[in-house]
């Protein structure tokens, strides 16, 4: 089984989102989708599977992210969430207890030894 398949999501705080979302658009044309953060769609070179990488600004004093102290967090596309989250505990990772189920996937999070949180992301099929 594969455990990480690409990057789902790239995640980061900023102490003014909506001046640091416009500097990305003037400067680098990323452009924000209504909400907030920019979806980059690509296909995969492989299969020709399509999917999406999310890039999103939180503000900083944000609780998405806890407990990690970091300004970032990755979130990771997997191919079997609830198998990768057994191994994981097997392994003796830090695994949250939170899971979220939804429309756009499941979603899981973990800390890594350094104490960044990473949110595991299996899309729908």
């Amino acid at each position: 089984m594969k455990r990480v398949t690409g990057i789902g999501g790239v995640f980061f705080k900023s102490q003014d989102p909506e001046k640091l979302y416009s500097w990305y658009e003037k400067h680098l044309g990323i452009k924000r989708m209504p909400g907030n953060g920019v979806m980059f769609e690509w296909k995969d070179a492989q299969t020709g599977a399509e999917g999406q990488t999310i890039w999103s600004i939180f503000p900083r004093a944000t609780k998405y992210f806890d407990p990690s102290h970091a300004s970032f967090m990755m979130n990771y596309r997997v191919e079997d969430l609830d198998t990768l989250l057994a191994l994981l505990k097997q392994e003796g990772v830090e695994v949250d207890d939170k899971r979220e189920d939804s429309e756009y996937g499941k979603f899981a999070w973990i800390m890594d030894p350094d104490g960044n949180r990473i949110e595991l992301w299996e899309p729908p099929k």
